[in-house]
């Protein structure tokens, strides 16, 4: 028991040292090696193509960026398909075909995604229209003429600024 209590404190202080020193646990590696393709041409393709999908698992990441399982299994289809011979749209067609156009990060513009192409410069024009609308009533045209005072009320007008005067 002796020798434990004596060892706890080594032992603490190589797991501070690693810690501090930045070498990473076996399990914290972040990609286990991919091989690229033999053509550096098509490898060039395969990492555009990397960069233009979502990973499934980070979801604001690419698969070039991240180091998911998931993301790995789709850059070795990404390159099985260019290497066949795939242009790199078919290759994003055959992966929006399974996954769907969440894995694109830059979606099509078409009709269905028209609202999420165009819906910020609406909701830019909505906001400037309600500003518009919100500073037109805030002061209506005309407003800052005062209307001439009655009879009456430059008498009394008259009144106080003598009292004012005289007191």
């Amino acid at each position: 028991m002796a020798a434990l209590a004596l060892a706890l404190p080594v032992v603490l202080t190589l797991v501070l040292a690693l810690a501090l020193t930045g070498v990473p646990a076996p399990a914290a590696r972040a990609f286990a090696y991919e091989a690229p393709l033999a053509n550096p041409k098509l490898e060039a393709r395969a990492d555009a193509i990397f960069a233009s999908l979502r990973c499934l698992v980070c979801q604001n990441e690419s698969i070039a960026e991240s180091d998911a399982d998931l993301a790995a299994d789709l850059r070795r289809i990404v390159r099985e398909r260019v290497a066949k011979g795939d242009t790199d749209d078919q290759v994003r067609q055959y992966l929006v075909a399974r996954y769907g156009e969440w894995i694109l990060l830059k979606p099509r513009f078409e009709p269905r995604t028209l609202l999420l192409w165009l819906g910020p410069l609406f909701l830019l024009v909505a906001a400037g229209g309600g500003i518009a609308v919100y500073f037109r009533h805030l002061a209506p045209a005309g407003a800052s003429a005062t209307a001439p005072l009655s009879a009456e009320e430059e008498r009394r007008l008259r009144a106080l600024l003598d009292d004012e005067s005289a007191g």
